[in-house]
């Protein structure tokens, strides 16, 4: 059976990326055939796209580490033909051919069954950066953070995992600082609940002070870098903070100072390999307590062919929420 496909191909030492037509049995050998309706556009699939070998070791190759659809062909127990599911994470996108085709052949293990209050379009709006940010909430919570608490942080406030963390927060009645490089976004970034706005630059700076005026109860980065480090050290006692990203940085410099004199806890969130009925629980939140009713608000909805064009534009850091594909 013919499908249409992102393909990125290496040639001359350079990587390219074509829609292509290809044939479900090239597909890997998997108990699950999925006909995937939805997926949307993560900075993990940019890298892949451009041939980061550090998430795609080989080429040709079908990126997108989230789909939306349903089952096609299952020689699996749990699911039937017909039943509407989500896949994000895991091998998918990555080392096995992903999302940005117009089918997938994973295994059952992989697969969440779309919760009743959700549609599939709507859980391409969340994708992999809502099931992450979902996650940071829901490690915050667990560690017993309260909106009484004080005021949260969320950083690259403008990203994908940004924007819905932001949501999140003031959905569950958080007051939250937005930390953006992006101060232009300034309206629609109150607009979806931020009661301040700093300017990242006020914190991507050499470690201002090993222990600084405590601010923040806790908060999301997903940054990382000298922004991560300095926040840190700007937390109030007992604050938590989830660590999701690394767009600033790989390497923290900051004190032991906020650990041993305030308590403070540091998660990190890795989604792609989260157990899965953990992602069944974050997806069955989406559909219910934290029912986000304007995440269609942000999102810029395209197709198979206008991929290339947006994976440069999240590769220079210009996208501004999140990219959704639709297929016929």
């Amino acid at each position: 059976m013919d499908y249409k496909a992102l393909i990125t191909s290496e040639k001359d030492k350079s990587f390219i990326n074509s829609i292509e037509i290809k044939d479900t049995e090239s597909l890997p050998e998997n108990d699950t055939l999925i006909k995937v309706k939805f997926s949307s556009l993560n900075y993990k699939d940019a890298l892949s796209a451009s041939g980061n070998k550090g998430v795609t070791r080989n080429y040709p190759h079908t990126p997108g580490i989230d789909a939306a659809g349903v089952i096609e062909k299952t020689t699996g127990s749990k699911f039937k033909i017909g039943d509407e599911v989500i896949v994000t994470g895991y091998d998918m996108g990555m080392n096995t051919s992903g999302g940005f085709g117009e089918y997938i052949s994973v295994p059952e293990t992989w697969i969440v069954k779309k919760p009743d209050n959700l549609s599939l379009s709507e859980s391409m709006a969340f994708g992999t950066a809502g099931l992450t940010a979902g996650l940071c909430l829901r490690k915050l919570l667990l560690h017993g953070l309260k909106p009484e608490d004080g005021e949260v942080f969320v950083s690259g406030v403008t990203g994908g995992v940004g924007i819905i963390s932001l949501m999140l927060f003031n959905k569950i009645g958080f007051d939250v600082t937005a930390i953006t490089g992006k101060t232009d976004q300034a309206d629609l970034l109150k607009s979806l609940g931020a009661k301040k706005i700093i300017d990242r630059n006020e914190l991507d700076l050499d470690l201002i002070s090993p222990l600084q005026k405590p601010i923040y109860a806790g908060g999301i980065d997903a940054v990382g870098g000298k922004i991560l480090s300095n926040l840190i050290c700007s937390t109030s006692q007992r604050a938590a903070i989830a660590c999701c990203g690394m767009v600033g940085g790989i390497s923290l410099d900051t004190s032991i100072f906020p650990f041993i004199l305030r308590g403070l806890s540091l998660f990190g969130i890795d989604s792609a390999e989260s157990l899965l009925e953990t992602k069944e629980e974050i997806w069955n939140n989406f559909a219910t307590d934290w029912k986000l009713e304007n995440i269609d608000q942000n999102i810029n909805n395209i197709s198979l062919e206008d991929l290339p064009r947006e994976i440069e534009k999240i590769l220079k850091g210009d996208q501004v929420g999140r990219v959704r594909i639709a297929y016929d």
